[in-house]
């Protein structure tokens, strides 16, 4: 039990915080079908700093993996402008650019990422290494039973995660800037009769959305793969996005289904190692989330609601 909730929650907490910047963007009535390529600049960035500097740190130094979460910030932001500039400036259908952004983002890193190891490092290689950060357990609580497991083996990404998810949760429900977000995916139109400006909120919810995709990213690339490789571009996105809609667009539900989710891989895994089956069935133990979230669909689909103006693109003069 307590390695399914140990490992569990280090790929729910990655996955959670890229749905929370999902939360931002579609809150505010901009379709996010693009976490999945944010995620995956956002890895670059931060993990072609982390080796850059590397040589300059000891082996257990823990500094570039920290420099490698702020770099993923900045790059998956970064990234997020070209998603913000054709979905609010060009006003273009904002699934076809979720979707061309994926696959410029995994077309783009995968050739960055050979001709920097091929220039720079002198290695023919698509991935830049990154090893697995190291692990801390918390004294005193990690000894009760179950509950223990949570601090337990924990990944220093895993507290930061939880400190972000308390901000984005008090600023998206408890400010003024919340609100204005939250109204401009119900009524826009309200959001600028009270002289706000929708498209500046939008604007601010994207590169939010772009900024916590991309340290879900590094979160990922750390643990999971150990890497940064194509394996970052392995589904994660959009799982994030299918936690966000079974959890209503709300913050709190949203870690249930991403907690379900993390829990169903780790408990797969678990089960494989249980019944000594090859370990071949860990690739089937894969598509688990994947069918949590087919099954999830058929029952509770119909309860979801979207904001009322998501994916509709604003225009100020049509009333």
């Amino acid at each position: 039990m307590n390695t399914i909730i140990i490992d569990g929650l280090s790929f729910a907490l990655p996955l959670f915080i890229m749905a929370i910047g999902g939360i931002y963007c579609e809150r505010s009535g901009v379709t996010n079908l693009a976490i999945e390529g944010l995620q995956g600049f956002g890895a670059f960035c931060g993990a072609l700093f982390a080796v850059c500097i590397a040589p300059y740190f000891a082996g257990d130094s823990p500094v570039p993996f920290y420099l490698a979460m702020v770099f993923a910030l900045l790059g998956g932001t970064l990234f997020s402008l070209l998603h913000a500039m054709l979905c609010i400036r060009f006003k273009a259908n904002q699934v076809i650019s979720g979707v061309v952004i994926n696959i410029l983002a995994m077309s783009l890193t995968e050739f960055m990422t050979k001709q920097i190891n091929a220039s720079i490092f002198k290695a023919a290689s698509n991935k830049f290494v990154l090893g697995v950060s190291a692990r801390v357990t918390v004294p005193g609580i990690s000894s009760v039973p179950v509950l223990g497991a949570v601090f337990t083996n924990l990944y220093p990404f895993e507290p930061v995660i939880a400190l972000i998810a308390v901000i984005a949760w008090y600023v998206l429900y408890r400010t003024p800037f919340g609100l204005h977000l939250r109204a401009c995916g119900d009524n826009p139109h309200a959001v600028d009769a009270a002289g706000i400006e929708v498209g500046k909120v939008r604007l601010i919810a994207v590169l939010v959305s772009g900024a916590l995709s991309g340290l879900g990213g590094i979160c990922f690339a750390y643990s999971i793969s150990a890497n940064f490789s194509s394996n970052i571009y392995s589904g994660y996105g959009y799982l994030a996005i299918a936690a966000l809609i079974f959890g209503n667009w709300k913050i709190l539900p949203t870690l249930g289904a991403c907690l379900l989710f993390g829990f169903a891989r780790s408990g797969g895994y678990e089960l494989v190692k249980v019944l000594e089956m090859p370990s071949s069935y860990q690739d089937l133990v894969m598509v688990l989330p994947y069918v949590l979230t087919l099954l999830m669909l058929v029952f509770f689909g119909k309860k979801n609601h979207s904001p009322r103006a998501l994916g509709v693109i604003y225009d100020k003069g049509a009333r």
